[in-house]
């Protein structure tokens, strides 16, 4: 939230430095809270990657279906480490290209990572979806609470995601959550995903960034766009 901005509705985090706002969501992040934060494609429903509580609470909100696993989201690249074996040259090219940003990579997954953020694809490795964005307030909160949270769309399943902090409120009022106002949010697309695992990438949700714009980073004129791949469950 602006420092300064008198929120008005349930649940909103109360007037106050950034820095205080920042302390207040990571606290109760650490206690096994759900809490709304803002990025830089919509808001999110954020909750601990070590706290199966929590993730279990944040499915319950989300009302999502268990085999669809939530993405997390990093404060910087060198916290990839916390939930995955590494980056392929691929994901590397990638991620120098578009994070912080509106891409996601689908990276093989560290073996002790709970099922709730994780997937297994039918032909493939346990996977993790990561993201970087670029947003300052959403990447402090991360950083001050470890620098990683699984964080998916603050909406329902299958309906659209939240732009403002009073929208998030209003669908989370009761009982009311932490909701971090940090304006509206600018694009509201969501990022685009690619299975970065291997030498050759497979966009497996077209974005913010476009099949287009990931063939030129590459320097490549393949068409990467999945065509239907299963196993990795992407969706709001």
């Amino acid at each position: 939230m602006p420092a300064g901005r008198q929120p008005d509705f349930p649940g909103a985090s109360a007037p106050a430095t950034e820095s205080h706002l920042i302390r207040q969501a990571s606290e109760a992040l650490r206690a096994g809270q759900v809490v709304v934060i803002p990025t830089d494609t919509v808001y999110g429903l954020a909750a601990a990657v070590d706290r199966p509580d929590a993730l279990s609470r944040l499915y319950a909100l989300k009302k999502r279906p268990s085999e669809k696993a939530i993405p997390v989201l990093l404060s910087d690249p060198s916290h990839v480490h916390q939930v995955s074996t590494g980056l392929s040259q691929l994901a590397k090219r990638l991620a120098l290209c578009f994070w912080p940003g509106a891409l996601t990579l689908v990276l093989p997954a560290l073996s002790h990572l709970p099922s709730h953020i994780t997937s297994v694809a039918s032909d493939g490795p346990r996977t993790v979806a990561v993201r970087v964005p670029d947003h300052p307030l959403a990447c402090a909160i991360i950083g001050a609470t470890g620098g990683a949270l699984a964080v998916t769309s603050a909406n329902e399943s299958g309906k659209p995601p939240a732009l403002e902090a009073r929208e998030a409120a209003a669908l989370y009022a009761s009982p009311p959550i932490l909701v971090v106002d940090g304006g509206r949010v600018s694009t509201g697309i969501p990022s685009t995903v690619v299975l970065a695992t291997g030498a050759t990438p497979v966009i497996l949700r077209e974005g913010a960034i476009s099949a287009a714009t990931i063939a030129e980073a590459l320097g490549t004129t393949t068409d990467c766009r999945a065509k239907g791949r299963a196993g990795v469950m992407i969706s709001r």
